[in-house]
């Protein structure tokens, strides 16, 4: 799909099958969402229905709750599918420009050299044709061939836009396509007719050449899309296909998530991902729900918890009892992002809007010109010539040249920097947020674990770091990172509860004894007893913890930091404080888009102590702690009664969201989810690239009106000639050539220095 008219032709034609009680598809997403009775219509038979005049349905795999609704293909999974209709595209250009070389080359040296003899007396044509063995000043011989050869060229090359043009002319919602190929018709059928009435004043080589170049201007549009598509193909998502079934007599078996029944256990070891939601049946564990809830640090359950399907066990193993639902958190995520984006109708370009004025406009004065040729007695045949001759002159088709050209540099720019856009109506919306939301946790955080300080011996600190080698659990990678000794560190943290086996001791054989709690490390480090861990850990275990590192402890905590007290022999002997740091220049970032006089939000999962540093931020208006994911979207459409919003954001959990703003914008670093449901996606997780963004949005808009300014010098020339009695098909070609060239000379400049 490509535009709005696509939308709703599709929806017509899927609203028109038996059965079917709702349709609404998304150009911007590719996706066509259809409620229908399965008793009454087959899948299959939709996607048959729903794949006329080369359009090419499939069913979107895991789509949204239940058997009863089909949805087309993502704009982002599964494009595998999808090329086919790119290299179609690619060949009927190759096979315009081929054959519309292969006929150009004669076509100019014959015809032109005839068609300007007017302009140098009557008998140079005659003269001309004599010499070149062409015919008589009454009719050139060659032409026959160059009506059938063209005729070819717009109906396999110009298929894409005939059939955009039928499309719109069905659903009343005149578009480029129909602006483009009222001309280029216009110019075949009049030449036909003069050619039948002996005339040279032949159009050929603008339908050849305008077709030949409005399809190649949308087949780099379409490429620009594509790789602006393959920058995201690593991306990957947090969902769980199978899950390992724990029977009374202890003894598992792995099946199909969806073959879970509610009320059956699962064990989740340690380091595997929740497949399901659930309770916790007994024990206890940590585990990471990042992922749904955006919290940056690890929770402690108990058994009667809840479980969070998506989230990971980080410490311990879990055995959960499936919840009524026997579905992931993970999962509902999914399909409220689908729900979304197949709910989100694209923006009409201005270019369709224009085309929707200008059309009926010049198709009158077409009307009008053929009628008072009849009036004054110039014949049926001349009549038609004359309104044929107002289309040709007086439609903008430029602007179909202009539309891809612009959108297919200014996407190819953005990727260049490291900005995915796949939308070219993204640009247009983004001059209109009024709102930039941003998510914490990942997003202006980096959202990986760091050791930010440390105070304990250096032996000390190298003891808990080998300790730490055995844990699962984002701290322990922290303080492994900082403090493991070179050639120490092994393959990173162990999934079985800290079972040593040989190879640990080989790589660590200092350590003679290992216990891993559910809030820290316990082990005998070269005969001396060491343990990392909380406060309340250290008071269960009994170790003697100083006033001093208890106000240490509690003053990190308070700023949304994790404390690991580390001590040996009974005694705690100091702390290191872990936790998620603010990306490089995140300042500059939120201080710069408040100076362009939008309203700046950060959104998290976090307590309101992680968020001070953001609360007393200059740029930041407003801050709102402990929001859930349903919450973060409930949040962006309370603030879209304020005006547009945009949401920043990286995680799975804030997909939602960033499908419910008016523009989602994702880090490249977070998960498919997320920027399956954003608009944006920034490759190289620089948050300084949000600011760019805006600034190409900005150039593009300049791109956009000097383009449409020049796709109009076309008519500038024409007119007047046509007017004038000067129309000539080699002018009208000179001003093709020129307008084509001055278009593809400004979109190729450099956006931003322009």
């Amino acid at each position: 799909m490509h535009c709005a008219t696509c939308e709703t032709y599709l929806e017509s034609i899927a609203e028109d099958c038996t059965g079917v009680t709702d349709a609404t598809a998304s150009y911007v997403t590719e996706t066509i969402r259809v409620e229908y009775d399965p008793t009454s219509i087959s899948a299959d038979a939709l996607c048959d229905a729903l794949s006329p005049l080369g359009y090419t349905a499939t069913r979107r795999d895991g789509g949204s709750d239940g058997p009863t609704t089909v949805v087309g293909q993502s704009r982002r999974q599964d494009e595998t599918g999808g090329r086919d209709i790119d290299e179609v595209l690619g060949f009927r250009y190759a096979a315009g420009v081929i054959f519309g070389t292969f006929m150009l080359l004669p076509y100019a040296v014959l015809l032109y050299p005839a068609q300007l003899s007017s302009f140098f007396g009557d008998g140079t044509l005659d003269m001309y044709a004599s010499a070149s063995g062409i015919g008589g000043g009454d009719g050139l011989l060659i032409l026959p061939l160059f009506l059938v050869l063209t005729g070819v060229v717009l109906v396999f090359t110009g298929l894409p836009l005939l059939q955009g043009a039928y499309v719109s002319l069905k659903m009343r919602q005149p578009n480029t396509d129909l602006l483009v190929a009222l001309p280029v018709v216009s110019a075949y059928v009049y030449s036909t007719i003069a050619f039948l009435l002996g005339r040279i004043d032949v159009f050929y080589d603008l339908t050849i050449v305008v077709a030949a170049s409005v399809v190649a201007a949308i087949f780099y549009e379409s490429l620009s899309k594509q790789r602006a598509m393959d920058c995201l193909t690593d991306l990957t998502i947090s969902r769980v296909t199978d899950a390992r079934r724990y029977d009374a007599d202890g003894t598992t078996t792995t099946v199909d998530v969806n073959d879970l029944e509610p009320g059956e256990s699962v064990l989740v070891r340690e380091g595997e991902r929740i497949p399901v939601d659930g309770v916790l049946a007994e024990g206890e564990c940590t585990v990471d729900e990042a992922v749904v809830t955006g919290e940056s640090l690890p929770v402690l359950k108990r058994a009667g918890d809840d479980l969070v399907g998506g989230a990971v066990v980080t410490n311990g193993a879990a055995v959960l009892t499936v919840s009524d639902s026997a579905s992931s958190s993970i999962d509902r995520l999914i399909t409220s992002v689908w729900n979304l984006q197949s709910g989100d109708h694209g923006v009409q370009r201005q270019a369709d809007r224009f085309a929707s004025f200008v059309i009926p406009v010049v198709v009158g004065g077409a009307v009008l010109a053929g009628g008072w040729s009849l009036v004054v007695g110039a014949g049926v045949l001349l009549a038609v010539l004359t309104a044929l001759s107002v289309l040709l002159v007086g439609c903008p088709w430029a602007l179909g040249l202009a539309t891809p050209l612009s959108v297919a540099t200014s996407i190819e720019e953005a990727v260049d920097r490291g900005i995915v856009v796949f939308d070219e109506t993204v640009f247009e919306r983004l001059r209109n947020v009024d709102v930039v939301v941003f998510d914490k946790t990942g997003t202006i955080t980096t959202g990986r674990m760091e050791v930010l300080e440390a105070d304990a011996p250096a032996d000390l600190l190298a003891a808990v770091a080998d300790l730490e080698q055995r844990a699962s659990h984002p701290a322990a990678d922290a303080i492994v990172t900082a403090f493991a000794q070179e050639g120490q560190a092994g393959e990173g943290p162990r999934a079985d509860g800290g079972v040593a086996n040989e190879d640990d001791r080989e790589r660590a054989r200092n350590i003679s004894e290992f216990t891993s709690h559910a809030t820290g490390v316990e082990g005998v480090v070269d005969d001396t007893r060491v343990l990392a861990g909380n406060l309340d850990l250290f008071a269960d275990l009994e170790w003697s913890v100083s006033d001093a590192l208890e106000t240490r402890v509690t003053a990190a905590r308070d700023v949304g930091q994790l404390p690991v007290i580390v001590g040996r022999d009974g005694r705690a002997e100091g702390v290191i404080v872990v936790g998620d740091e603010p990306r490089a220049g995140w300042d500059d970032t939120l201080m710069q888009l408040s100076a362009r006089d939008m309203e700046i939000v950060v959104l998290t999962g976090d307590d309101e102590a992680a968020t001070d540093f953001l609360g007393t931020h200059p740029g930041v208006d407003h801050v709102f702690a402990g929001v859930p994911p349903a919450g973060k979207t409930a949040t962006i459409r309370r603030l879209q009664s304020q005006g547009q919003v945009a949401m920043v954001g990286d995680g799975t959990n804030d997909a939602p969201a960033l499908a419910t703003a008016d523009l989602g914008i994702s880090l490249g670093g977070g998960t498919a989810l997320a920027s399956d449901a954003a608009d944006i996606s920034i490759v190289d997780d620089d948050l300084a690239a949000v600011e760019a963004t805006f600034d190409l949005a900005d150039a593009a808009r300049r791109r956009v009106k000097q383009n449409n300014g020049l796709s109009l010098l076309y008519n500038g020339i024409t007119i007047p000639l046509a007017a004038a009695g000067l129309l000539n098909p080699v002018f009208a070609m000179g001003a093709v050539v020129v307008t084509g060239g001055l278009l593809a000379a400004n979109s190729f400049r450099d956006l931003l220095n322009e």
